[in-house]
């Protein structure tokens, strides 16, 4: 019996704001142990809750732009009105020992990554209206009206180049753990495959 040999995946989950990246991520570390989340460096101010290094690295503007000098992110962007990049150290040591590696960013981010990682998988979370990711947003009770109706203009454009990635998973309201599920298949699939290229960071 010939044995399947599972690769390590730089995986980027992309969509728009309120889509639920967050929740699937949650939910991905939670049923697959082989699944690594990366933690972005943000200097927008910490949210209620929110933990530094384990929510996200919360660095102030001139930290982060000393390390965009140093060469040690992978990729960067502003993203309303704050920067927010992915660290090129922790991808490369979870993928020396064969981990799923999977960062969320904006759009403007998952095609700078796929640009930057050959063999990068690419993921687009969607929902299946805007009417569904408005209710989302507010739900959050931490975004103001002006950001609310930004995030939908944007999310108009950022649905549109769902075609651009290799999977597109939609986030129904409710149905979480159904979009759980299809990701973590779409996981094992690409593991498996291969033709797959070993991502290069």
């Amino acid at each position: 019996m010939t044995q399947v040999t599972e690769r390590a995946l730089f995986v980027v989950l992309s969509g728009p704001s309120g889509a639920g990246k967050d929740t699937l991520l949650r939910g991905l570390l939670a049923r697959d142990d082989r699944v690594h989340g990366v933690v972005t460096a943000k200097t927008r101010p910490r949210r209620p809750g929110e933990e530094d290094g384990v929510h996200h690295h919360f660095l102030s503007e001139s930290e982060f732009k000393a390390l965009v000098e140093a060469g040690e992110f992978l990729e960067y962007a502003e993203v309303y009105g704050h920067r927010s990049g992915v660290l090129r150290a922790p991808v490369r040591q979870a993928l020396a020992r064969g981990a799923t590696v999977v960062a969320r960013t904006d759009l403007q981010g998952a095609r700078s990554l796929r640009r930057r990682v050959p063999g990068a998988l690419l993921i687009f979370v969607t929902v299946p209206d805007l009417a569904t990711l408005e209710r989302r947003l507010r739900a959050r009770g931490d975004v103001s009206e002006d950001d609310i109706r930004q995030r939908l203009s944007h999310a108009r454009s950022e649905m549109a180049a769902a075609v651009e990635f290799d999977s597109v998973v939609v986030n129904r309201e409710g149905a979480e753990a159904a979009a759980i599920d299809e990701v973590l298949g779409i996981l094992q699939r690409e593991r498996a495959r291969p033709d797959r290229l070993r991502p290069v960071v």
